[in-house]
């Protein structure tokens, strides 16, 4: 063959196998977004309709997603998709509920993770016959739960405000912390030697240390930038916010391994405890980003992932995953409420809920890669192993934990209904529903009308009704309806959204 035909060939090669990264994109986030809206219709847990998904259309059965067409731009996408999702997840943690289970939280990030590692190494080596190194880095790899799988169970059910606060920071907080620790993990297994232990415990430390302060510094700068009007020009407020996330994470990364993971959470916790004028349009544009960005990981992950591997892990596979769910989790949390005031229903509520999400199945993805190039078995095992994990975590837990909050007594109860304006109309609505039985609430900043309905024995909220701290003072999250009644449609639409979004009314 001629240079110039041989040139050819490979320009229509290179040609063909971008074809080929572009449909697997194309079509993974096509996939992922009609299943999450098939799952959200269907009322089950959209990772397991996700996983279903890349499976069918994986290599194993039709062959459209293939993941092995992305090459090395696999981990840099899974990299930015993951840096979006746990800002996004910072965003929602409110620093003012955390600091009071600030203990409990502490200790499911330290002495949970450890005890997670040390249980599910256990059962690796005993169930599985798997050597040390693989056991260990399996431990390593299911420290993590996840916002993107406990947030959305987190909304089906209305649990007590300590419980969801618990569930939430520790789905946010625990996953840069084990996800550093996993790839640490990894580089010690790939080097095994006492020097390179020790450098692993600095290098977590060093991790998690500069990425926090990154995550801060980038945190304030983002709110600084968007706070005062027309600096940031109306409408380049979202766009702006994700290149800056985007920045923060590869820059921390590149000062420590896996820094931007801890970088991004930090900055998301600091941009959603500030107010701002475009943290709402902000957090919207967030959170359908992230759904985009699950739905596309998970099928071109889970397509990655041969039903050969599943099957060779067999029954011994399933039992591990059982004795993660059964007793690692619970000694994890009664270890770690131990002289809290947690109710031992609490504790058997939070001891079933602990299904695995995105970054355990992108950091197994990334760890399956490094150990076939560095020649060493056990990455597919590895992978599939942790996808199991997510398979029957999410799958189990997702469809019964609302049976088991409602079993254990541990659901927020909810009574009394709001109702925003106190004129005529209102307080006569007001009326018919004590009449009724409920317990009636008004919201109202102007003084006649809320002495109007006080001296019809309501109870008043003096403010204005569409600021939060206004309505965490009425006490939102603990009603079951609100109305909106002032003469301002428009203002009476923005209520019962926020009421609906923020506080699940």
């Amino acid at each position: 063959m001629d240079p110039s035909s041989a040139a050819h060939a490979a320009e229509a090669a290179h040609a063909a196998h971008g074809s080929d990264a572009a449909l697997t994109i194309a079509v993974a986030i096509a996939a992922g977004l009609v299943s999450t809206a098939l799952a959200r219709h269907a009322r089950l847990p959209a990772i397991v309709l996700l996983l279903a998904t890349g499976a069918i259309l994986g290599p194993d059965v039709l062959g459209v997603v293939q993941p092995q067409a992305l090459g090395s731009a696999l981990h840099t996408l899974v990299g930015f998709a993951v840096a979006v999702i746990l800002f996004e997840g910072g965003l929602n943690l409110h620093l003012g509920r955390i600091r009071r289970e600030s203990v409990a939280i502490r200790r499911l990030i330290t002495i949970g993770s450890l005890i997670t590692v040390a249980g599910a190494a256990f059962a690796a080596r005993t169930m599985l016959g798997w050597d040390a190194r693989s056991a260990i880095l399996f431990g390593t790899l299911v420290i993590v739960t996840g916002p993107t799988v406990i947030g959305p169970l987190l909304r089906r059910i209305k649990l007590k405000k300590k419980l969801q606060t618990l569930l939430e920071a520790e789905g946010v907080l625990i996953d840069p912390v084990g996800a550093i620790v996993a790839v640490v993990a990894l580089d010690v297994a790939l080097q095994p030697s006492f020097p390179s232990l020790a450098m692993g415990v600095v290098g977590v430390a060093m991790s998690l240390g500069s990425g926090a302060l990154v995550g801060f510094v980038g945190g304030w700068l983002i709110t600084f930038l968007l706070r005062p009007e027309r600096l940031i020009p109306e409408g380049l407020e979202n766009t702006f916010a994700l290149a800056m996330v985007l920045l923060l994470f590869h820059l921390s990364n590149s000062i420590a391994a896996e820094a931007g993971i801890a970088a991004v959470t930090v900055a998301g916790v600091v941009v959603g405890n500030t107010r701002h004028r475009s943290l709402r349009d902000l957090m919207e544009f967030k959170e359908q980003l992230t759904v985009l960005l699950i739905g596309m990981l998970f099928v071109i992950l889970a397509a990655d992932v041969r039903f050969a591997e599943l099957q060779e892990l067999g029954w011994a596979g399933v039992g591990t995953v059982l004795f993660l769910m059964l007793v690692v989790r619970p000694i994890n949390i009664w270890a770690c409420t131990w002289a809290s005031d947690f109710t031992t229903k609490e504790r058997a509520f939070l001891s079933w809920i602990a299904p695995r999400g995105i970054v355990a199945a992108a950091v197994a993805s990334f760890f399956a890669g490094e150990l076939d190039r560095a020649g060493l078995p056990g990455g597919s095992q590895l992978r599939a192993m942790v996808f199991l994990v997510i398979a029957i975590t999410v799958t189990v837990q997702g469809l019964t934990g609302g049976f088991i909050a409602k079993w254990l007594g541990v659901r927020r109860v909810t009574k009394g209904i709001a109702i925003l304006g106190a004129g005529p109309l209102a307080r006569a609505v007001g009326r018919s529903l004590r009449d009724a039985g409920e317990e009636v609430l008004f919201l109202d900043s102007n003084p006649d009308a809320s002495h109007a309905a006080e001296s019809e024995d309501f109870k008043v909220v003096f403010g204005n009704g569409l600021e939060e701290s206004t309505m965490l003072r009425a006490g939102m999250d603990g009603l079951a309806g609100c109305i909106g009644l002032t003469p301002n449609a428009e203002v009476n639409l923005l209520f019962a959204r926020k009421a609906r979004e923020e506080f699940k009314v």
